[in-house]
């Protein structure tokens, strides 16, 4: 008779081959992932206009302050129906940088400070900094700093890997 412990090991090293490639990616693995978004509403209004950018990049209260003002939204009026807006606000707060602990995203973010743009994030300024040149960002095919896409090609999918 065949021993029961390697065959049951085996059955669960199988398991976890495949089990564990289909969990969301967390944003603490490598520093560089963040689980997709699948918000629809999230997708549909705010990638109407620019990437649909993850909420682990904000705290609670900076994803607030920016949903609580969308009539003023970086110069635009990004009003929403209050329904919309309510829902969009709740998975960006109940997924934000520090919603579920602690995050690198919140390092050397003091509890007084509401950043209003990741590109203003002590940890968004630790990856580019020094590492990107600032003309880089002016680039007609870069534009600005929160163009993600240009330099992070599956940015949009939660991957910033260096591309």
């Amino acid at each position: 008779m065949m021993n029961p412990v390697p065959f049951f090991s085996l059955i669960a090293l199988a398991l976890g081959l495949v089990v564990l490639p289909s969990l969301p990616v967390q944003a603490e693995e490598d520093g560089e992932r963040f689980p997709p978004i699948k918000h629809e509403a999230t997708l549909k209004e705010c990638a109407a206009c620019h990437m649909a950018f993850q909420p682990q990049m904000l705290p609670k209260r900076s994803w607030e302050a920016l949903m609580g003002d969308l009539a003023n939204h970086f110069g635009e009026d990004a009003s929403l129906a209050p329904d919309v807006q309510a829902d969009i606000t709740a998975y960006l707060t109940a997924n934000a940088a520090d919603a579920r602990g602690k995050s690198r995203w919140m390092r050397r973010i003091a509890a007084s400070e509401t950043p209003l743009r990741i590109t203003e994030t002590p940890q968004w300024k630790r990856e580019h900094e020094g590492e990107v040149r600032p003309e880089r960002f002016t680039d007609p095919k870069v534009k600005s700093k929160a163009n993600c896409l240009a330099c992070h090609k599956s940015a949009d999918k939660g991957y910033y890997e260096d591309d």
